[in-house]
């Protein structure tokens, strides 16, 4: 019998991991990957959204189209200061912000009964404590990120972990 299981995507997250692998992830081919082995029950896709940003609205309405449910917040628009490092380094005079980490960790503890397993799409330190949390809950906590981006709190924690490089033949783009 396949676990009964959700998964949760850290789009900033996942966005980042993508940069740095140089190459991009098919979120079909993932579902599709995923679903082999698990009951998947849920997908969910988690982002700030800028306002009128059509590239970014046209991926979500691709997420809905192959089942993968997007949540979303208003990104903030933060202006930055002659000293502030973006300013320094890039001069930058504004920097967009938005994290879904509360919205994720929210959403995994009011549904963690659902489920045999949660996987997580992230490599996020901040996620850490949560993990130990459903770990001690008895819920089995999967992490799928990159060499390059997992957090060493994260992967010491988890249940198990799957670097994305290694599945890439099955998921890339």
């Amino acid at each position: 019998m396949k676990p009964r299981t959700k998964i949760f995507i850290d789009g900033a997250n996942m966005f980042y991991t993508q940069m740095k692998l140089g190459w991009f992830m098919d979120w079909k081919k993932i579902r599709d990957y995923l679903k082999e082995n698990k009951d998947v029950l849920e997908m969910r896709y988690y982002t700030g959204l800028k306002e009128k940003d059509e590239k970014m609205a046209s991926f979500l309405s691709y997420l809905d189209n192959i089942g993968i449910t997007s949540i979303t917040k208003p990104i903030k628009i933060i202006k930055v200061d002659d000293s502030h490092p973006s300013k320094k380094l890039y001069n930058y005079s504004e920097i967009y912000k938005s994290n879904c980490d509360v919205e994720i960790t929210t959403d995994v503890l009011l549904e963690r009964k659902e489920v045999d397993e949660i996987i997580l799409f992230t490599g996020d330190s901040d996620f850490q404590y949560l993990v130990k949390k459903l770990k001690d809950m008895g819920k089995k906590v999967i992490i799928f990120s990159s060499r390059k981006t997992i957090s060493w709190e994260i992967k010491l924690e988890a249940t198990d972990y799957i670097y994305l490089e290694d599945i890439k033949n099955r998921i890339v783009r």
